[in-house]
């Protein structure tokens, strides 16, 4: 069995990859992905696993938007510190819906389900997670409300996202800057992921307006754009490698 385990803390991935050596030495945990952006990254270019572990809170937002951005056709086994997230589990139809911290006989139960699926019910299961796909192409404008009037915003014009204090604007290359009554979560789902990416909690960034990358003391990267912004933006340590591949793939 390979499975793909998505999770961005360090430990609970150990834990993970221990539990599951514990229930069968056989399995092969092919890879860790710990970001929505980086878990779609990997799926579009790697043959896929037979399972997915996947934790729903990751650094970039919820596990749930990567359904937004691609179809997976993969069974799941859901992970989380919270229990509010069953309902939105049980829509993808997924294997399993374990707690933290998992316990090994949760796993172990999870995992003999899922080796139970006849042909019929993995049919069935694929039908059901596959409704969760996109069903038309990516925005490329959005309307944005200026005062009395709506303003159409062309996203190729887009240079980032910024939140702070609750309050979500974008900023355009020619400098000027709209108020947006959207999260940046929700505009996530509604970007193409080849073009912006989820840099931290306050940035969604255009590929078109990277101007440079620093490699920072800490092994973080200062991303700078083509125009001003109202903090640095830096890309975590753990992002970083997914960053790089995804700025050289466009």
């Amino acid at each position: 069995m390979q499975v793909l385990i998505v999770e961005d803390e360090t430990a609970a991935y150990e834990s993970l990859v221990e539990i599951l050596k514990e229930i069968d030495p056989s399995i092969q945990v092919l890879g860790n992905t710990e970001s929505v952006s980086q878990t779609i990254n990997w799926l579009n270019t790697h043959p896929a696993p037979d399972l997915i572990l996947m934790d729903i809170h990751l650094s970039d937002g919820s596990a749930f938007l990567i359904f937004d951005h691609i179809q997976i056709e993969v069974p799941i086994i859901f992970t989380t510190a919270y229990d509010e997230y069953a309902i939105d589990a049980f829509k993808v139809s997924s294997i399993g819906y374990l707690l933290k911290p998992i316990k090994s006989s949760d796993l172990e139960r999870a995992l003999q389900k899922f080796k139970r699926f006849s042909q019929n019910d993995l049919v069935s299961y694929i039908t059901k997670i596959t409704q969760l796909a996109p069903t038309s192409q990516y925005k490329d404008k959005l309307l944005i409300s200026v005062q009395d009037k709506l303003l159409p915003i062309d996203l190729q014009t887009v240079a980032f996202f910024y939140t702070t204090d609750k309050n979500t604007s974008i900023y355009i290359k020619d400098g000027n800057n709209y108020r947006y009554s959207r999260t940046l979560d929700y505009i996530f789902t509604t970007l193409n992921p080849t073009k912006f990416y989820r840099a931290n909690k306050q940035f969604i960034i255009a590929r078109s307006s990277v101007q440079s990358i620093t490699i920072w003391f800490d092994n973080r990267l200062l991303i700078t754009l083509d125009i001003d912004t109202p903090e640095r933006i830096y890309i975590s340590k753990n992002k970083a490698s997914d960053f790089k591949e995804w700025i050289v793939s466009g």
